[in-house]
């Protein structure tokens, strides 16, 4: 991967085997990350903690030694003669830029603060009492605080876009603000029409349990793999949330079982696969490189929502889906119906849960998250009054008001482990999962006719060219433009919402 020169090349070079190593360290961190979610006893959170930060002060450290600045402003003519190692290099200097506006002893600390207080969180969440966390969490909230202040005057972003800037840069709170308040404003007509509409048609028949877990478990690793996931490459296991992690050569996802509801695990595991996916799609030869991961949570979060929602929510998916899930838990076959499925699947109805929420009102809840931890992160909302605020905001935007704090704002790991400027990427991931669809519909003929046979591999194969091969090399924007001939266009989603939701 160095370029030609002399001592350009071979600062590049330096920095190119420095940042293998800090991506490496990275990669321990996410196992060590999968086995607290999955497999650690509750016995092992302190020491966990202390790893963390131990890894995380090394990985710091790596990148703020005098020699990187020096490497990275020797490299560019080497980088420039290959847009791959320009791009690679711009975000090294990104990086680098983040990493020495932090004290080394406050990453340590965010990552001792976080591992505490999601520990606690887990048990606060079951029990419903936001008192016992509310403590830790005032000091995430404080140190992310401090986070963000140093990255702000580093970066020349304002305190909360510098957060955003780590999960998905070039988007900012003034970009992403216009397209919610459109959204909000869309919600409130299309969400009465979309339920008078389905009161209009027959109420599902529910599918009856028990479901056991053996079963489900072993279907839904039948699906991933029908999906396209090499287990040769991957884990499929158990956690309290569903996730994906682990490294691209060794994918880990999780989901959880309920004996009573077998659509809950393998929906998540859908979704999961679709994470899998681009991380196993990630070009090889930039593989340990900035330029070489994923282009950023909003864009991963579009790869998960093309699977799950996109692509595995179609009458055509759903047509072959139905006798797999007679064949796994037997039954009616009436149950098992694309139209019952849809009907169940395509639900919509006003909840208090982000994760179980139907993707019409799935966009208010994270409006509410990123108003609020603007508020929290600004200094205008104090920790204290996050559920009165949580509450608040939800009855303006659904009508609902949580019965407890389980149901409102303990909900989410992602404040509890220090994840804030996350949530904004699920619905601009969304939107950009319905552009990408349907440029990938206009671009391969018979797309739907695959899904139809449970064949993903045809969108498969227009991801893995317009998205997950191209790395970070291009930003949020540029990516989608580059796939679908314009940025993002929030009238893509609002258009499939309509044909779903609101057929004429």
């Amino acid at each position: 991967m160095t370029p030609a020169g002399s001592e350009s090349a071979a600062a590049y070079a330096r920095a190119v085997a420095r940042f293998h190593r800090i991506a490496v360290l990275g990669e321990a961190a996410a196992m060590l990350g999968w086995d607290a979610a999955a497999m650690m006893p509750a016995g092992g959170a302190a020491a966990r903690g202390e790893q963390f930060a131990v890894l995380a002060g090394l990985g710091h450290g790596l990148l703020t030694e005098p020699a990187v600045a020096d490497d990275l402003a020797a490299a560019g003519a080497a980088a420039a003669a290959d847009p791959w190692a320009a791009a690679n290099l711009a975000l090294m200097r990104h990086a680098q830029a983040r990493a020495m506006a932090l004290p080394a002893d406050l990453v340590e600390a965010q990552a001792r603060a976080n591992a505490a207080c999601e520990t606690v969180w887990r048990e606060a969440r079951r029990a419903a009492d936001f008192a016992a966390v509310r403590p830790l969490l005032e000091t995430v909230v404080r140190l992310t605080r401090e986070q963000a202040d140093a990255l702000a005057q580093a970066l020349g972003l304002s305190p909360y876009d510098a957060l955003m800037d780590g999960y998905q840069r070039g988007i900012g709170a003034a970009d992403v603000a216009p397209i919610f308040d459109r959204y909000e404003a869309f919600l409130a007509t299309a969400l009465p029409a979309a339920e008078e509409h389905q009161a209009r048609r027959p109420p599902p028949r529910p599918i009856p349990g028990p479901f056991p877990i053996p079963a489900q478990e072993a279907l839904c690793r039948r699906l991933a793999e029908r999906a396209g996931l090499d287990f040769a490459h991957a884990r499929l296991d158990r956690s309290a949330h569903p996730f994906c992690g682990g490294t691209p050569a060794d994918v880990r996802i999780t989901t959880r079982y309920d004996e009573a509801d077998f659509a809950k695990a393998v929906l998540a595991v859908l979704h999961e696969t679709g994470h899998a996916l681009y991380e196993r799609g990630l070009p090889p030869a930039h593989a340990r490189q900035p330029v070489g991961e994923a282009a950023g949570m909003a864009v991963h979060e579009s790869q998960s929502l093309i699977v799950e929602m996109q692509a595995c929510r179609t009458d055509a998916f759903l047509g072959w889906l139905g006798p797999e899930l007679h064949a796994a838990f037997g039954g009616e076959a009436a149950w098992y119906e694309p139209a019952n499925l849809a009907r169940l699947w395509r639900r919509v109805e006003r909840g208090f849960i982000r994760v179980d929420a139907d993707e019409l009102t799935y966009p208010a809840h994270v409006i509410l998250r990123f108003r609020l931890e603007q508020a929290l992160i600004g200094g205008d909302l104090a920790v204290a009054d996050l559920p009165c605020a949580w509450n608040d905001g939800l009855r303006a935007l659904l009508g609902l008001t949580p019965a407890d704090d389980a149901q409102g704002c303990l909900q989410d790991i992602h404040w509890y482990d220090g994840g804030f400027g996350y949530f904004p990427s699920y619905t601009l991931g969304a939107m950009a999962a319905a552009q990408l669809m349907a440029a990938a519909r206009r671009q391969t003929p018979g797309l739907d006719a695959a899904l139809g046979q449970g064949d993903l591999s045809p969108l498969r194969a227009w991801l893995g060219t317009h998205v997950h091969a191209q790395g970070s090399r291009l930003g949020f924007s540029d990516l989608l433009r580059a796939a679908t001939g314009k940025g993002l266009d929030v009238a893509d989603f609002e258009a499939h919402l309509r044909a779903r939701y609101l057929p004429s």
